[in-house]
């Protein structure tokens, strides 16, 4: 088994590359997957922990949270859609339809 650095280390890299990518695109669709690499450093995190201490309560709330991710994913791209087909662009720069 490895030692839970290497685990550490790979999510704190997914986590970085999930924050920069949320930070610097504007394609909303990017910015979701960004989230999503963020959600998958926090189990990757969380399934390491419960393994080293013996405990299934960390492996139980990732599956709550890949749960949560999914339904994210399918609300996240059906306000996508919706918004693609009034405007015809999926910038977040350009999603300010909802203000008043």
């Amino acid at each position: 088994m490895l030692p839970i650095g290497h685990y550490l280390f790979l999510s704190l890299a997914l986590f970085i590359l999930g924050v920069i990518g949320m930070i610097t695109r504007r394609n909303v669709i990017v910015v979701l997957m960004s989230i999503e690499l963020i959600l998958n450093a926090v189990n990757i995190n969380l399934v390491a922990f419960s393994r080293l201490y013996g405990d299934v309560a960390g492996q139980v709330f990732a599956l709550f949270i890949i749960a949560d991710a999914a339904a994210e994913a399918a609300v996240g791209l059906g306000i996508i859609i919706a918004f693609f087909r009034n405007r015809e662009t999926v910038l977040a720069d350009e999603m300010d339809l909802l203000k008043w």
